[in-house]
Parts: C-alpha cells; structure tokens; sequence
C-alpha cells in the first residue's frame, strides 16, 4: 500500500513541477484571464490541480489516518478545491488561482518532498 501512496505522491509533485512552469509567465492574476494563452494556462493549472486534490483523496482512500502525520499541509483544502473545480468550474475565481500557485503550491512543494524522501527512507 505505501508503494502506492508513494506513486500518488509522486504523481502530485509532477503535476506542482507543471504547474510552477506553467504559472512562470504569469504576474498578475488578470494574466490569467486577459489573453487566449492566459486562459489556456488558467485551465491547466486547474486541471492539474484537480488532479492533485484526486491524488490526496485516493490517499485518504488508501490509509485514513497517513496524511494525520502531517497536519502543516491543508489536505481538507486541496480536496474541496479539486471539488470546486470539479463542480463549479464556470464559477472558478482567478484571483484564487494565482494565489494558490504563488503561495500554496511551493509550501505544498516542500511537503510533498518531504513525504516522498520519508517514504523512499531517505
């Protein structure tokens, strides 16, 4: 079971390497919205983090109790944004956008790193 939960989290920190990637061109939250490109790296960044959000619910899935050890990180947070862009995506915020990528995701970097390096006994 910690061999999957090990390629759940590894899935997540390619999809935060994307994401970073993704968001390097943009600077303001309106980039997301101002221009066709800025659209189109609005949903992939959303997509990504929806899938993200289905990576920590299939961990909660796997073992109810592996994300207690590490309660620094918003687990209930990811996997209500996965739902809000799920099931609201017409309604989906910007400005929440960019702020998750310029805040959330490197916090979300480094524990995930973490995990991983526990994970694989480094």
């Amino acid at each position: 079971m910690s061999e999957e939960i090990c390629e759940r989290f590894e899935f997540i920190l390619e999809s935060i390497v994307i994401i970073e990637k993704r968001f390097l061109k943009i600077k303001f939250p309106d980039d997301l919205i101002n221009s066709q490109d800025g659209i189109t790296i609005l949903d992939s960044i959303a997509m990504r983090l929806q899938a993200i959000g289905d990576n920590v619910k299939s961990i909660v899935k796997l073992d109810s109790k592996f994300l207690a050890k590490y309660p620094d990180t918003e687990w209930e947070k990811i996997m209500k944004m996965r739902d809000v862009i799920s099931h609201h995506y017409e309604g989906l915020d910007h400005e929440l956008i960019f702020n998750i990528c310029k805040s959330k995701i490197p916090e979300l970097k480094i524990s995930v790193e973490l995990i991983l390096k526990q994970l694989n006994g480094v």
